[in-house]
């Protein structure tokens, strides 16, 4: 007669090493594994989602998020290629595409990351000017995404934007540009009004090479010219008359 007392202590045995053995990857997730130290090479790469095994003790696993990161860049004290020391952080947003690479090919990639991003900031705000990083950000910040997606291919990981967010220019450098804008400005203000003052006098001349082709247009503007002025103002007005109205009178009395 064989003793099954020992099914429910070998059952319970194997759950013990079942239960550790089984893990679940979230959608966004990946799982490296290595398998007595090697890389485990899954058909499709890594594992997940869904629910994986791993052998305790003989199988280690690290967890890969694959979502966009947003990676604060802490300011950087840069001087630019006009030799003016400015301030300037920025954010990195890439994800992982690769986690194989991403946990083989680099230490930390979060850190890594970040650590190339300040650098690269550093050089390339380097060689710019005040007025390109001010006015041409979009320019700057497509040239961080190239070279920092070009040095972080090889760890797995795509780079899909860098924007430049904040410029802390010294005090002396705000006031200087303060006073450029405003006569600025003032300049394009007194253009303006140059321009005006020129079209109106553009229009004068043609309205007096109008009134030269026609005389009584001169008299209508001069009988209007009176009407406005005996409006605006209710003391007596004098206005001289023509000779030429009394010449019909003088050359009768005249015969």
């Amino acid at each position: 007669m064989f003793d099954f007392g020992f099914i429910p202590t070998l059952f319970f045995l194997i759950l013990l090493v079942l239960i550790p053995s089984v893990k679940i990857i979230k959608e966004y997730e990946r799982a490296v594994v290595f398998r007595l130290g090697r890389l485990l090479n899954a058909p499709k790469g890594p594992k997940g989602p869904g629910i994986i095994i791993v052998i305790p003790v003989i199988d280690k696993f690290i967890r890969v998020n694959l979502r966009l990161v947003a990676l604060d860049v802490p300011p950087q004290d840069i001087i630019t290629k006009d030799n003016v020391s400015v301030k300037v952080n920025a954010v990195v947003y890439f994800r992982v595409i690769e986690p194989n690479k991403a946990i083989t090919e680099v230490d930390d990639y979060l850190y890594a990351t970040s650590q190339l991003s300040q650098t690269t900031l550093r050089s390339i705000l380097g060689n710019s000017e005040l007025d390109d990083l001010l006015s041409n950000r979009d320019h700057i910040n497509q040239q961080l995404q190239e070279v920092l997606d070009a040095r972080t291919d090889a760890w797995g990981i795509k780079v899909s934007a860098v924007e430049v967010k904040h410029v802390d220019l010294p005090q002396e450098m705000q006031r200087a540009m303060a006073k450029q804008a405003e006569a600025e400005r003032e300049r394009r203000a007194k253009i303006i009004s140059a321009e005006g003052e020129y079209q109106a006098a553009a229009k004068i001349v043609e309205a007096a090479a109008l009134m030269e082709k026609h005389p009584v247009a001169i008299q209508l503007r001069y009988l209007q010219t009176l009407r406005e002025i005996a409006t605006e103002n209710s003391s007596t007005t004098l206005f001289p008359v023509p000779i030429n109205i009394f010449e019909g009178f003088l050359k009768k009395n005249s015969k």
